[in-house]
């Protein structure tokens, strides 16, 4: 049996000429945008969750982190699932299980029982989620992909507007007196109509050699970011024992193992969990490390800043949320026209900007936190949160289009779930750290007096750290390709999915 390259036709994705896949794309974006939503919702409600529940501080990081730990943990393995067993089913499995983890955290008796629930939640998310990418890059031409996209950068900056202000609300109007609880039952509709219309519209997909779920491969990855992520999130709390060092520093051992397992089964039986050849796409290598870093500053940023506003200047849930508002404007904005109309004409620049107006943007923050203190208004915040929010926008959407726009069809699902899981674990680290560059700045004893003026002092130095880090991620900018890869039928995500699909003879 030999292998070689016949001259081909550009292969059309799954109902291209279907209208259908545009009621599909509807579906999965409301899958996304519920993740999104579900995650700024529990930002904003933490403070109620931690007065009603009598919550401590590290179970209250646990509702977040153990989410994001979850999700990170699963996440390459939805992917692969997906591959094997069919985007669409496993897509539904998610959505269905998500909507029944929403109802069980809705449910909580006690916050154990909320933080088991949130890690559910996100495992089921993890099923959920990297099959939106995948499906929309199976069933869209590469010339329909830029505009969809866009659309999914639109649908972040909607998600990060609607989940504050509705936490927000449901918090405040304490429907039939269930406090925090609404902001969990919410799903259950959206859910129960996603998994109905998506089993109608979805058009079923996968990869097109068989290929099986490589066991090693979960339980090495999950070990490694357990060993990882969990010492982080723990750490501040425990006084940074011994054996928190010892786990991080054999995570990495965990990890370089599974690089060492990952390539012999892949030259073995080409089914690995990771697929260590998308490494070899310059596009994708350079996104990742840049997904990874920018998930670590959105981690920080979001947690802290929910707890700045609630906690250090007192305000209420609904002047919080609506606070946020101006920055997930611009967000939404900028998302949706940077892919369609910056990125074509001025390619990686448009991405570097966007790093450098967010850390201006945050430095912006810093400096009128200092000035106005606890005297601090919402008007006085608009500014510097439009600046980030014009920032992010710049980077989200563009983002994942370019570390997408070379990769194989037939590995859409893993490279969408390596996407996910290195944003999710930036996250859980990010989320990690409010350990340090938070909460460790403040005195475990502090009078009431002073609780305001130590909350404001450790908003600042988060801030300083999240500047840091976006000049990081712009250094590591320079490695993205200059150019998009031009979205056209026979480009080089179609010209790789045949060199990866050569024909038998």
């Amino acid at each position: 049996m030999t292998f070689k390259q016949t001259p081909q036709p550009a292969p059309v994705p799954p109902a291209a000429g279907d209208r259908r896949r545009w009621f599909a794309l509807a579906i999965v974006m409301t899958a996304a945008f519920m993740d999104l939503v579900d995650v700024t919702i529990v930002n904003i409600a933490i403070p109620s969750i931690q007065r009603d529940e009598g919550a401590s501080f590290s179970q209250i990081q646990w509702i977040t982190a153990g989410y994001a730990l979850a999700f990170a943990a699963g996440l390459i393995t939805g992917g692969r699932l997906g591959d094997i067993h069919g985007r669409k089913r496993v897509f539904l499995v998610g959505i269905g299980g998500f909507t029944l983890a929403s109802a069980l955290c809705g449910l909580a008796a006690n916050p154990e029982m909320l933080v088991a629930s949130r890690i559910l939640q996100g495992g089921m998310a993890a099923l959920m989620v990297p099959q939106v990418l995948s499906i929309v890059h199976a069933t869209f031409p590469a010339h329909e992909r830029g505009k969809v996209f866009g659309l999914f950068g639109a649908i972040v900056g909607l998600g990060a507007v609607s989940g504050p202000l509705l936490g927000a609300l449901l918090t405040e109007w304490n429907l039939f007196g269930l406090e925090w609880r609404p902001i969990f039952l919410i799903n259950l509709p959206v859910g129960i109509a996603g998994l109905v219309l998506g089993s109608r519209f979805i058009t079923e997909s996968k990869a097109p050699r068989a290929l099986r779920l490589d066991l090693v491969g979960v339980a090495l990855v999950t070990l490694g970011l357990l060993m990882l992520i969990y010492p982080l999130t723990r750490g501040e709390e425990l006084g940074w024992p011994l054996w928190g060092y010892l786990s991080m520093a054999g995570s990495l051992v965990v990890l370089a193992v599974l690089v060492a397992y990952e390539r012999r089964k892949s030259a073995r039986d080409g089914s690995p969990l990771v697929e260590l050849s998308l490494f070899r796409v310059k596009s994708f290598a350079a996104g990742i490390a840049v997904q990874t870093v920018f998930g670590v500053a959105l981690g920080v940023f979001f947690l802290v800043w929910t707890l700045y506003m609630q906690f250090g200047l007192g305000w209420s849930p609904l002047r919080a949320g609506l606070t946020g508002v101006p920055f997930s404007i611009a967000v939404s904005t900028a998302a949706g026209i940077s892919v369609q109309t910056l990125v074509p004409r001025f390619g990686r620049k448009v991405l570097q900007t966007g790093a450098l107006v967010m850390a201006a943007g945050v430095l912006l923050y810093m400096v009128e936190s200092g000035r106005y203190g606890l005297a601090i208004t919402s008007w006085q915040m608009a500014l510097p949160l439009v600046v980030m929010g014009l920032g992010m926008g710049l980077i989200v959407a563009p983002l994942t289009d370019a570390v997408l726009s070379q990769v194989p069809r037939e590995h859409a699902g893993a490279a969408s779930g390596l996407i996910n899981t290195v944003q999710q674990m930036g996250n859980a680290l990010g989320l990690g750290l409010v350990s340090v560059v938070f909460f460790g700045t403040m005195s475990d004893r502090l009078t009431p007096d002073r609780i305001g003026p130590a909350y404001v002092d450790a908003f600042q130095n988060a801030l300083g750290w999240v500047a840091a880090v976006m000049a990081v991620i712009f250094l590591l900018m320079f490695a993205l390709p200059r150019r998009p890869a031009q979205h056209v039928e026979g480009g080089p995500a179609e010209d790789s999915a045949q060199e990866q699909e050569p024909a038998l003879v």
